[in-house]
């Protein structure tokens, strides 16, 4: 499966990455500022959720496309689903 998203889809997962990856580095600053427990699991909770977040929007993002895609074979058909099945898993 192809990363073939719309301009305004990929604008989004992206921002939401950045945003993952600059909590990522504040965790690592709260650590090294040795930062309480709670603060930094906290943010760590925020940032996975972020990350499902971006990955979700990518696999509802093949699925429209797949949905949309009505020229493709049943057998094709079910080989996306499939797969997109096996990526949505990953996340949960």
């Amino acid at each position: 499966m192809e990363m073939a998203m719309a301009a305004d889809e990929l604008k989004s997962v992206l921002n939401r990455l950045r945003r993952a990856q600059g909590q990522i580095a504040g965790i690592i600053k709260m650590i090294e500022d040795g930062r309480d427990c709670e603060d930094v699991i906290t943010q760590l909770a925020a940032v996975s959720r972020a990350l499902d977040r971006a990955g979700f929007a990518i696999i509802a993002t093949g699925l429209q496309h797949c949905m949309a895609d009505g020229a493709q074979a049943p057998g094709d058909r079910d080989q996306m689903r499939a797969r997109l099945e096996k990526l949505f898993l990953s996340l949960a």
